[in-house]
């Protein structure tokens, strides 16, 4: 789903000091990202996504009195609008499998630059999973394996070959724009793709179907 510019950003974070850093890193971009709230603990993210309903939740994991994992779940089933991202120091291969699972719409480490902070965030404006591709690499490896179930093939004949080929691609963590190129259609036509390749796939988002491709075979996990 596009979102228009500056996304409404609530920043999540149980120290101050990064709470802080962020928002002074935000009041750079102001025709990227609009702050419009923070939140020290998961309870808290709740009360303020439910005031704010912002375009953009920068969730940490681990914080007091509830995990930003348990928070994301309960989010995306009461604001299936709002993107959520983990922005974590935890590189553990379960938090990033549970994260997926629970829908967030990306995953990244607090060692990222600031530049590709934003890039990743104007991402997520196009609809795109915001996810470094060494990242992206990484979860295609945690969340391979595993037999293919029937439905699951069932799922996978209701694509045609063209979204099978913009899925393969989506799965490398490929943009939009960069799609779009290599199969040189717009990228109106990519964004249709992905709509249509989500709703066959009964998943929420591109990172949801990038697990699917690897599991079915269409594509094999990769190191950038």
């Amino acid at each position: 789903m596009d979102r228009p510019l500056p996304l409404s950003v609530l920043i999540v974070d149980d120290h101050r000091l990064f709470r802080q850093g962020l928002a002074g890193l935000m009041s750079t971009r102001p025709d990227l990202v609009r702050l419009v709230g923070e939140a020290a603990t998961a309870r808290e993210a709740m009360s303020r996504a439910r005031e704010l309903r912002p375009d953009l939740i920068l969730m940490d994991i681990s914080m007091p009195g509830g995990s930003g994992l348990e928070a994301t779940a309960a989010l995306r089933t009461e604001l299936p609008d709002t993107a959520v991202v983990m922005l974590t120091s935890s590189d553990e291969d379960e938090h990033l499998r549970q994260a997926v699972r629970l829908g967030a719409a990306g995953y990244l480490l607090k060692d990222l630059d600031a530049r590709e902070l934003f890039d990743l965030i104007a991402g997520i404006a196009r609809g795109e999973a915001a996810m470094t591709r060494a990242m992206a690499g990484r979860l295609l490896k945690v969340l391979a394996g595993g037999p293919a179930q029937n439905d699951e093939k069932a799922l996978l004949a209701e694509l045609t070959e063209r979204e099978i080929e913009v899925l393969q691609l989506v799965a490398r963590g490929v943009s939009n724009a960069e799609i779009a190129e290599a199969l040189v259609v717009t990228v109106n036509t990519v964004k249709t793709h992905i709509r249509n390749i989500l709703e066959k796939l009964q998943v929420e988002n591109r990172t949801q179907a990038a697990t699917f491709a690897v599991q079915q075979g269409l594509i094999t996990p990769f190191d950038e």
